[in-house]
């Protein structure tokens, strides 16, 4: 078991905050309509992704200090020298990425402010930027355990892997954003709920093809053929259970899809939107919070696994 309790958090805090920065950004470019974008909805989603993007520069500075602190064994953050980042940065494939994901940050943050005016390009910068840097952290885990050809078919699985969770739970912080009893309140604001959550059906099918495929390909180079890690080894265990949460999603997202979202469309159809609109918006969005809870425990996992040895010790 991981004794770093501060390097799984980290993790965990990076995983989520640059899947939000990719996901909304992404989020507001394909499923909100050209008219939606001056609206409150839209600039909600600004100061969401703005946030994000500074509060992972910030994320990664602490990363680097914690991985150095880890790596010499320093007790204080005072006893770590210019030496030892030297070393992380420029020696190792990890510091490497590291620097890209700083750089792409700092880019799509200065980018992303010079853009105000224009919302379709700042979102565009963001959701590049936002991309790049959550595929850098594939190199602080399993994806980056192989050498050569097979190294880089699994870093690419593995980054496929990120970018497609990435769109996911940005899409339901999106959702529970756009579902709030704020952002609800009007009759344009419910139909571009509703039309979101139409629009998104193809995209989130999708989604979960790529995650089930990446995800087999990620356990074949990281187990083998083999499922005997799943049931005699911590970090089977802790795999199962994600994998346990993942149906759970599917489950809530398959409810939304077939049953919730055809329910509000058919209230906006009748043209009761304080009556029918009301009560079937509370349904999804109470779904959606569930579904955003279940990603949430997903990536706390996922930040423990990358943790975990796969291989008996």
């Amino acid at each position: 078991m991981p004794e770093d309790w501060l390097a799984v958090t980290l993790r965990f805090a990076l995983y989520l905050d640059l899947m939000v920065l990719f996901g909304v950004s992404l989020f507001s470019l394909y499923a909100l309509h050209p008219t939606d974008r001056p609206s409150a909805i839209s600039r909600l989603y600004g100061r969401v992704t703005e946030a994000s993007v500074l509060a992972g520069i910030v994320l990664s500075i602490w990363d680097v200090v914690a991985m150095a602190e880890s790596m010499t064994g320093a007790t204080r953050y005072s006893e770590l020298t210019r030496h030892v980042f030297d070393m992380i940065l420029t020696g190792t494939a990890v510091g490497a990425a590291w620097l890209v994901r700083v750089v792409v940050l700092a880019a799509g943050l200065v980018v992303g402010i010079a853009w105000r005016g224009n919302t379709c390009r700042q979102r565009a910068g963001f959701a590049a930027s936002g991309a790049i840097a959550l595929a850098t952290l594939a190199w602080a885990g399993h994806g980056a355990m192989d050498d050569g050809a097979r190294g880089m078919f699994h870093l690419a699985a593995d980054i496929a892997h990120l970018l497609a969770a990435g769109m996911w739970v940005g899409a339901l912080v999106a959702f529970v954003l756009l579902s709030s009893a704020v952002q609800a309140s009007t009759p344009d604001s419910v139909q571009t709920l509703s039309r979101a959550a139409s629009g998104f059906e193809t995209i989130g099918t999708c989604i979960v093809g790529m995650l089930v495929a990446t995800g087999v390909v990620n356990y074949v180079f990281v187990a083998g053929p083999t499922f005997d890690p799943l049931f005699t080894m911590p970090y089977g265990w802790f795999l199962l259970g994600k994998l346990t949460l993942f149906a759970l999603m599917l489950a809530l997202a398959a409810g939304n899809r077939y049953r919730l979202s055809p329910r509000l469309a058919a209230a906006i159809r009748t043209g009761d939107y304080t009556g029918d609109c009301t009560g079937a918006i509370k349904t999804l969005r109470t779904s959606l919070l569930a579904e955003a809870c279940l990603a949430v425990l997903i990536l706390a996992l996922v930040a423990w696994l990358g943790m975990l040895s796969p291989l008996p010790s």
